[in-house]
């Protein structure tokens, strides 16, 4: 049985699941499906089109798909999808996509989003990632699995944070950043090594770190530049994936590379 509050606010065309508990004065919109297990605190609002899987948390003055925040949006019909079992805290927002970036907004699963975070529009997150309080990602961004961006980190749009990334609090990004990698600026925003650490807490073997961090030592302690930086690591280092897979981020990455 799904536990409605008498305060509460749900469209006639919402769908609910099993278990979903909804607190006073929150509202769920139009076209808005809630999986099974599902809490909306007080005071929360989801909007739709959309739909958040099993076991998603919204607490209080959340707003999850929100109208994008975009002058060309003209109320077309775009959306938000969500995975199951993540967290969104007070204050945070989550826009639907628009019609020019693909339509649709996702997240995956077991996201963290912390207070006052902010998901723009089209962007396209994994499973497992860390929104620390007040992080903002403009519109078309991507960030993939077990990334973390810290404490009010502006992210611009278009660019992509590699899995198992580690930005910290304060760090302006505008290029995209590399997997594995830790970004920090304390002056200027660079690339401080790998994110050795939460590598080893994601239970990355030590022969899978010292693979990286021999790549990140090409990549950023020699003199080579980063075309032959990758050049070395293809020829030193291709019998690790995970080194493979940094190598086809780098060379495709659009906005240049933050070193």
């Amino acid at each position: 049985m799904s536990e409605i509050h008498s305060h509460a606010i749900i469209s006639p065309r919402a769908r609910l699941g099993a278990g979903v508990r909804v607190g006073a004065y929150a509202v769920v919109g139009d076209d808005v499906e809630l999986g099974d297990g599902c809490v909306l605190q007080h005071h929360t609002v989801v909007q739709g089109p959309g739909r958040l899987g099993r076991g998603n948390r919204v607490y209080s003055f959340a707003v999850i798909g929100g109208d994008p925040q975009d002058l060309t949006f003209a109320g077309e019909s775009v959306s938000v999808e969500i995975g199951d079992e993540n967290i969104f805290r007070e204050f945070c927002t989550v826009n639907r996509g628009t019609s020019k970036g693909g339509g649709v907004t996702r997240l995956g699963s077991h996201n963290l989003i912390m207070n006052y975070a902010h998901i723009g529009h089209d962007d396209q997150i994994g499973s497992h990632t860390v929104f620390v309080n007040g992080a903002t990602l403009a519109g078309h961004v991507t960030v993939e699995d077990y990334a973390t961006i810290g404490a009010f980190c502006p992210v611009h749009q278009f660019c992509r944070i590699g899995r198992h990334a580690y930005i910290a609090a304060n760090t302006v990004i505008t290029q995209d950043v590399a997997p594995f990698s830790k970004i920090v600026a304390p002056r200027e925003t660079r690339c401080y090594g790998l994110n050795s650490v939460g590598l080893e807490r994601h239970g990355f073997s030590a022969e899978r770190i010292a693979a990286l961090e021999k790549a990140y030592r090409l990549l950023l302690r020699s003199k080579m530049n980063t075309t032959q930086a990758v050049a070395a690591m293809r020829e030193t280092l291709n019998g690790s994936a995970d080194v493979i897979q940094l190598i086809d981020f780098i060379e495709s990455a659009e906005r240049g590379l933050t070193k």
